[in-house]
């Protein structure tokens, strides 16, 4: 049921959105994130960020997460994509599609996969700033998010 890809190359969220719905008279609500390069991370300028990952592990988590969330909400898709590598500010980095008969499960649904993501998922991210090369630390906030659930 979950689609789950982590790539280099750029995504097209309508195309995706659309392979995942069109012909389809099953589902009442598709719910998608698009998560972005922002240009500024606390007092600083971002031009680019770089996330690497472990192959295979990486993989198997998304899924894993995908595969929680299907257990708690009634979903009929869910579509993950991950990229990895070096972006430029405004480049996409996440794209998240749930797909419910209700629209409560979907949007819960989506919410739960980018807070999973955020905190659980394998990957490292590296910024590069006015001051120079930075990794980023895990947020406080991250990890509360996930007290929701």
């Amino acid at each position: 049921m979950a689609m789950i890809s982590v790539q280099q190359h750029d995504f097209d969220p309508g195309c995706e959105l659309s392979a995942l719905t069109d012909g389809r008279t099953d589902i009442g609500a598709a719910v998608s994130f698009v998560g972005l390069v922002r240009d500024v991370a606390g007092n600083e300028n971002v031009s680019a960020m770089t996330l690497e990952h472990y192959p295979g592990m990486t993989e198997r988590q998304l899924e894993k997460i995908a595969s929680d969330a299907a257990e708690r909400w009634p979903l009929d898709g869910v579509r993950i994509i991950h990229r990895f590598g070096r972006l430029l500010a405004g480049d996409r980095i996440v794209l998240v599609i749930t797909l419910s008969a209700h629209r409560r499960a979907a949007f819960e649904a989506c919410d739960y996969i980018m807070d999973f993501l955020k905190s659980r998922a394998p990957f490292w991210k590296r910024e590069e700033t006015d001051g120079g090369e930075k990794w980023v630390a895990a947020k406080a906030g991250d990890e509360d998010d996930l007290g929701r659930w």
